[in-house]
């Protein structure tokens, strides 16, 4: 009788899909080693050699429903494969099972099959899940970028512009208090050197430096940013007094 941790165990350690394993298995008489060696033969294990390969390319996929949101990256090595119909058909069906079975879904199969079929690397480098009372995405036309925002009130389209909005302009936070602190700290290493480099006494570095973090909270804090369709109006003005909860730019 074939033992299911063993056709995991050689799954985990070739690559192969689970049908692939468990045929192996029997044809070896649950020799791990022989398995293995008929996975080879056979061009099924030939992802598994891949494992340490960077996936520096990719698609980011959405799915959204009921106010709850799943964002993700796909990743694989070639802009040839990024553009493959099947592998962005693929990248948007995951998205949708977890947006559907939620955390414990398990995409290994379908990665595995991607894996071989695509041959060469495929991963998920990103995974981020939102909830709130309006929930949205915007994936950018070239595929690579993408966000997911969560709205307290509002309607679609207003989320789905300010997605749209994070997508082309990047923002660091929401607000210009969140931006981090080591953040501002290494930018103010560099603004000082630069002034110091200029000649500027320290009195006036200090006052310099103030009006430099402010502006560059603003510039990089999402609210305070002139909105790409208008701007004559921030994303402040525009929200109204709804609140922006969360966001994830991929």
């Amino acid at each position: 009788m074939i033992n299911l941790e063993t056709i995991k165990e050689l799954r985990e350690k070739s690559g192969a899909s689970l049908q692939a394993c468990k045929k192996a298995i029997e044809e070896s008489d649950g020799d791990m080693t022989r398995a293995i060696q008929i996975l080879r033969e056979k061009g099924e294990a030939k992802a598994a050699s891949r494992s340490d390969r960077e996936t520096s390319e990719g698609v980011a996929a959405v799915a959204t429903k009921q106010g709850k949101g799943v964002i993700l990256h796909l990743g694989c090595e070639t802009d040839f494969v990024a553009k493959n119909a099947e592998f962005i058909q693929a990248a948007e069906n995951i998205a949708k099972n977890y947006l559907a079975q939620g955390k414990d879904y398990d995409p290994s199969i379908l990665i595995n099959e991607l894996n071989l079929k695509m041959g060469e690397k495929v991963a998920i480098d990103k995974l981020n899940f939102l909830e709130g009372e309006n929930v949205e995405a915007y994936i950018h036309s070239n595929r690579k970028i993408g966000t997911l925002i969560a709205l307290s009130g509002g309607n679609e389209a207003l989320a789905r512009d300010i997605a749209m909005h994070i997508t082309a302009m990047n923002p660091i936070a929401i607000s210009p208090d969140q931006i981090p602190t080591e953040l501002i700290q290494k930018e103010r290493e560099i603004w000082t050197k630069q002034l110091k480099d200029e000649g500027k006494p320290d009195n006036i570095i200090l006052k310099i430096l103030e009006g430099k973090e402010k502006k560059f909270r603003e510039e990089n804090s999402l609210l305070k940013q002139a909105f790409v369709k208008n701007s004559d109006e921030s994303i402040e003005q525009i929200l109204k007094g709804i609140t922006i909860k969360e966001f994830v730019r991929l």
